[in-house]
């Protein structure tokens, strides 16, 4: 029986809070573990960046919490749903906030994500229909095991009350986009979900923020090294250069007080011959 195709309000205005249903009764949480390491760690992966890259605007990000959006009906619980412009309240304990709530927040979901981990999921069929009934603006599909199809992404835009996929995965409307991403993250190497820049540059976790850190500190402190080393050479020849001036100074010296040396020999040789009444000016004109 597929769902029913009733929209959400557009204004939470239209359930005033004396109608807001009373939540004691719900059930937030369970203790079914129904997601493999693969899924645990997708759906880590698609929230903690947002956090962690701390976008210009409030938001919140959820992974696997249940999203309840009309009375007397179960929630949905979707791997992860972003709504951006709220926050999420203080008192997380509180029943009321234990989940998200749509009348408490005060719209649906701007993005809902689903990770394919089996073929009994109805993220195709029945759930596409939910979510377009709740008013979540986008809902992405992500199969990395292809179990519904050759196809790794899909990414729906609402049209009205109907999804109409798209081509690209760029959504101009939240500044954000979703791309495909090969590489290692938490040690398990795989094809993972990320979300993105207008370039196509996934959005960093804290780890990879952390680590271009350090690496661009490295950097500089490699550059203050290669420029303190440098210096130090510079240094080193201007030392060199100054010893070397110093040598010759102590050799200018040295020839100047031989020729001081040699001058007063001289003098006193030539006051002894002027003692002996010879002219020494003569003698040395005699020798010539």
């Amino acid at each position: 029986m597929h769902p029913s195709t009733e929209t959400f309000p557009d204004s939470i205005d239209e359930y005033p809070e004396d109608f807001w249903p009373d939540v004691d009764d719900l059930v937030t949480e369970d203790d079914i573990p129904l997601d493999n390491i693969f899924s645990e760690k997708q759906q880590r992966l698609l929230t903690e960046p947002l956090y962690s890259s701390q976008l210009d605007r409030p938001f919140a990000a959820m992974a696997n919490v249940g999203l309840f959006y009309r009375t007397h009906h179960p929630p949905l619980v979707p791997d992860m749903l972003l709504s951006l412009g709220v926050k999420i309240p203080a008192d997380v304990w509180s029943k009321s906030h234990r989940a998200y709530f749509v009348w408490e927040f005060g719209k649906p979901p701007d993005v809902v994500i689903e990770v394919v981990s089996n073929r009994e999921g109805h993220e195709l069929d029945s759930k596409i229909l939910d979510y377009a009934a709740i008013g979540v603006k986008f809902y992405a599909v992500f199969d990395p095991e292809q179990l519904l199809g050759e196809r790794l992404l899909r990414l729906h835009e609402l049209h009205g009350t109907h999804y109409v996929e798209r081509a690209g995965l760029w959504m101009p409307d939240l500044d954000l986009g979703l791309c495909l991403w090969d590489g290692a993250y938490e040690g398990m190497s795989a094809r993972w979900l990320r979300w993105c820049d207008a370039q196509g540059n996934p959005i960093a976790t804290g780890a990879e923020s952390a680590g271009r850190e350090q690496q661009r500190a490295d950097q500089e402190q490699q550059r203050a090294d290669q420029e303190q080393q440098r210096a130090d050479q510079e240094q080193q020849r201007a030392d060199q250069e100054q010893q070397r001036a110093d040598q010759e100074q102590q050799r200018a010296d040295q020839e100047q007080q031989r020729a001081d040396q040699e001058q007063e020999r001289a003098e006193r040789m030539a006051e002894k011959l002027r003692a002996l009444g010879i002219d020494p000016h003569q003698l040395s004109d005699s020798r010539q």
